[in-house]
C-alpha cells in the first residue's frame, strides 16, 4: 500500500486542524508524548511539525503534504505545490496580516525612514528580502517572542509582526504604518509526490473533503413539512445552494421540504416559516458540502 506522509501543524493550529479533519471524515488521535498521531486511515502516516518548519519538510520530500501558513512558505521560500487555502472561522485559521509597526512617538513615517534602522521579527528572511527589494538597508534580527515589547522598550526601531485586528500592537503603544502581506493556512504538497499517481489521488481526496468541511462551516440543514397551499410561499422564503428539495408525502396534500442555509439566519427564519404554514421543522448540523 502506498503511504502518504502528512504533516499536521503543532501548536496553535493543531486543535483546529484535528477538528477539521474529523469533520472531513478522519479521526486523528494525539498524545502529549508522541509527535506521530494515529489516524484511522492505513494509507496515511501523520507527523506533528511546527508550522514554521512544515514547508521545508514538504519541499525536501520528508513529508508528502502538510498544512502550514502561507507566511511560513514565503519565509522559507519553499518550492512546494499549493493545493487549497484553508480559511476557517475558528480563531487560529483566520486570515492574518504581517505588518510593520513602530512606537507611537517614533519620528519614522514611512518605509524609507527605516534606512539604517533595526527591525525585530520572527519572519527574518522574508523581511530582509522585502526591504532589499525596496532598496532600503535595514538590520533584521530574529525575535524569540514578546516582539512588541522590543519596540516599546526601544531595543529596536520597528517590528514586523503578525496580527488580525491590530489590538495587541496598539495595546503595546505601537502603531501600524505598513502592511507587508496577508496570510492564511494552506494545504501544500511536495512536487514529486504530485507526480506520483497514487499519492496525487490521495492528496486530492484530502483536499476535496477538507474543502467540503470548510464549505459546510456555519451552515445547517433544515427540514420541514408544508401543506400544498403554502408550498410556493415557503420555497421562496428558503435560501439554498441551488433550490430546496421538495418531495410529496405519501397519500397526502403535504410536502417535505429540505434546504441548506446559513446558521446565522435560522433564528429569524424559523418563526417566519411557522407563521407561513410549515410544521415539524428539524434543524441539523452538517459535516461537509461537496
Amino acid at each position: 500500500m502506498e503511504i502518504l506522509r502528512l504533516g499536521l501543524p503543532k501548536g496553535s493550529l493543531e486543535a483546529t486542524t484535528i477538528e477539521l479533519f474529523k469533520k472531513s471524515g478522519w479521526k486523528v488521535s494525539t498524545s502529549s508524548r508522541s509527535y506521530f498521531p494515529s489516524i484511522d486511515d492505513p494509507s496515511l502516516r501523520c507527523a506533528l511539525v511546527r508550522a514554521q518548519e512544515m514547508a521545508r519538510y514538504v519541499e525536501s520530500g520528508t513529508l508528502d503534504a502538510g498544512i502550514t501558513g502561507k507566511d511560513w512558505i514565503m519565509e522559507n521560500n519553499a518550492d512546494v505545490e499549493p493545493i487549497i487555502d484553508l480559511v476557517y472561522s475558528k480563531a487560529s485559521f483566520q486570515p492574518t496580516r504581517w505588518v510593520l509597526a513602530i512606537p507611537q512617538d517614533s519620528p519614522i513615517r514611512d518605509l524609507n525612514d527605516l534606512n539604517g534602522k533595526r527591525i525585530a521579527t520572527e519572519l527574518v528572511r522574508y523581511t530582509q528580502r522585502y526591504f532589499d527589494e525596496q532598496g532600503i538597508r535595514v538590520d533584521v534580527e530574529f525575535s524569540w517572542g514578546a516582539t512588541e515589547a522590543k519596540a516599546a522598550d526601544g531595543l529596536v526601531d520597528a517590528i514586523v509582526e503578525v496580527t488580525e485586528s491590530g489590538s495587541t500592537i496598539r495595546a503595546h503603544g505601537l502603531k501600524i504604518i505598513h502592511e507587508l502581506f496577508r496570510s492564511n493556512p494552506q494545504l501544500i504538497a511536495n512536487k514529486r509526490a504530485m507526480q506520483d499517481a497514487k499519492k496525487r489521488e490521495k492528496i486530492n481526496q484530502i483536499a476535496l473533503l477538507l474543502k467540503g468541511a470548510l464549505s459546510a462551516e456555519a451552515k445547517v440543514g433544515l427540514k420541514m413539512n408544508v401543506p400544498k397551499e403554502h408550498l410556493d410561499r415557503i420555497v421562496k422564503m428558503l435560501p439554498s445552494l441551488t433550490a430546496p428539495t421538495v418531495s410529496p408525502l405519501y397519500e397526502s396534500e403535504w410536502f417535505a421540504v429540505e434546504s441548506v442555509i446559513d446558521e446565522g439566519i435560522v433564528r429569524e427564519l424559523i418563526p417566519q416559516l411557522i407563521q407561513n404554514g410549515a410544521v415539524g421543522i428539524i434543524e441539523y448540523p452538517l459535516n461537509k458540502i461537496i
